[in-house]
């Protein structure tokens, strides 16, 4: 019976959310519970269940007499992988990849300099490990594959800058090259070019070449924003 409930809390958490970050609920819209629980046919419980957890990423708030608003988007936690997700799969796809990849640039390129100083070995042959796998998988269109070495060499940059401001935001990065493959904004094989910028990096880490790490991150970044201005126009 919990399982139940929890699958019937994720059912209506799946279809508001999406809803209300695509537009479709607009920037204070009232959504009433009572109407809630017929349209999704559930009890009041599981719809209250789902409205917190809308709260916990500020997209809605909820309010004595007046029921549950959408809150305007400028409060909405932006940084929440379920919202980029979200986001990613709505209208307005092309402008959240840019703003993202902006992100990314002001961050990734500075958190490869600092690995560079203060990875240790046991992160440099994860960054070398995930690198080869990049290369490994770059061919035969494994993009499953590759995301998964992906994501996991940019964690690794993230955490070795020994920055936890910059840790955090590694859920952030995952979500956006999860969505990038998961709505076919990328070439049926990755660049070759970002494939060897990407080994580049880890060997300029294990080197601790800082100046290197951050210029070569710069250009995946850079080559990230290029590949928008195909894909994603």
């Amino acid at each position: 019976m919990e399982n139940e409930g929890k699958g019937l809390h994720a059912r209506v958490l799946e279809s508001l959310g999406p809803a209300i970050t695509a537009g479709d609920y607009p920037p204070g819209t009232i959504l009433r519970t009572d109407e809630l629980e017929q349209r999704f046919d559930v009890s009041r419980t599981v719809i209250r269940e789902a409205i917190r957890v809308l709260e916990s990423m500020q997209l809605v708030a909820s309010r004595r007499r007046v029921g549950v608003t959408v809150r305007p988007t400028e409060e909405w936690n932006v940084y929440d992988p379920r919202v980029i997700s979200w986001r990613l799969a709505g209208r307005d796809r092309p402008r959240q990849l840019r703003s993202l990849t902006v992100l990314r640039s002001a961050v990734e390129p500075v958190a490869a300099g600092l690995a560079a100083r203060h990875a240790t070995p046991e992160q440099c042959a994860a960054l070398t490990e995930h690198a080869m796998g990049m290369v490994a998988t770059s061919r035969g269109q494994q993009l499953d594959a590759y995301l998964v070495h992906d994501m996991a060499f940019h964690r690794v940059v993230l955490t070795a800058s020994g920055n936890e401001m910059f840790a955090r935001l590694g859920d952030v990065v995952a979500a956006v090259l999860t969505g990038r493959t998961q709505h076919h904004v990328m070439f049926t094989d990755p660049d070759p070019a970002a494939v060897t910028l990407h080994v580049q990096v880890a060997e300029a880490v294990r080197t601790g070449d800082a100046v290197r790490a951050e210029a070569l991150t710069r250009e995946i970044t850079v080559g990230a924003m290029a590949e928008l201005d195909v894909l994603a126009p």
